[in-house]
């Protein structure tokens, strides 16, 4: 009735109470003066001196995002928090990979700036489909996901999936041939379910092939709002 809808029943794993689920489209999610595969390749050999040699899917979508195979890493890819935030020899390994996968994206001119650049590009590691225990001991089973996602932020193991990130995830997952889309079975996708250390999450795109160059149109997600807080702001009635 033309009111803000506060509240609802709709739970998104990651968040702690249920809300008004919003359906949201990112329309464009690529900025028109940037490419979204920076190197023009689907996957890529990311070479980092003293940790080793990755396949590596790094695209500009939602937020620039270096996605990496789980195993590769030596990962089973459905870790938690604690397993990553608590190795600090797992953190800088992360920090050196995405250092160089900044630079090989254009991102950076040094690998010095990655560390004022924290924000970008983040970096993610992606498995095929396993059954595994959320933050919360909430069993997730193989048959209800597509693929399994890990993401860090800021130097961190993110405790769900940002939204953006989400972004990356499902326009890779809809491109065959990327690291995304292979974990989640390959050949051409139009949504998929991931798995993250809080649940799972849907996330459809919209994709074209355009004279050999991937676009994506618009991805979509479900998200919650409510209402969060109220209050009151006291100003002084002399400074106006």
């Amino acid at each position: 009735n033309g009111q803000v809808q506060e509240s609802g029943d709709f739970e998104l794993d990651g968040v702690t109470f249920p809300a008004a689920e919003v359906k949201v489209e990112f329309v464009n999610p690529v900025d028109g003066e940037e490419a979204m595969f920076p190197t023009g390749n689907l996957v890529d050999e990311l070479s980092v001196p003293g940790v080793g040699t990755f396949k590596a899917t790094m695209i500009n979508a939602g937020i620039p995002t270096i996605f990496l195979d789980a195993k590769a890493l030596g990962y089973q890819g459905t870790e938690l928090q604690e397993t990553i935030n608590s190795d600090e020899s797992a953190l800088t390994k992360f920090e050196v990979i995405r250092a160089y996968g900044a630079l090989k994206m254009g991102l950076i001119e040094h690998l010095e700036q990655a560390k004022e650049r924290q924000h970008t590009p983040k970096i993610a590691f992606v498995s095929p489909s396993s059954e595994y225990q959320t933050s919360s001991g909430k069993t997730v089973m193989a048959k209800d996901i597509d693929l399994s996602a890990r993401a860090l932020s800021m130097g961190k193991l993110h405790h769900a999936m940002m939204g953006t990130a989400a972004v990356a995830i499902g326009t890779a997952a809809a491109i065959p041939g990327t690291l995304v889309n292979l974990a989640a079975g390959g050949g051409p996708k139009n949504s998929v379910i991931f798995g993250h250390p809080s649940g799972t999450l849907k996330v459809g795109a919209e994709t074209k092939l355009a004279n050999e160059v991937w676009m994506v149109k618009k991805v979509s997600m479900s998200r919650s709002a409510r209402k969060l807080m109220k209050g009151e702001v006291y100003i002084p009635a002399k400074s106006f």
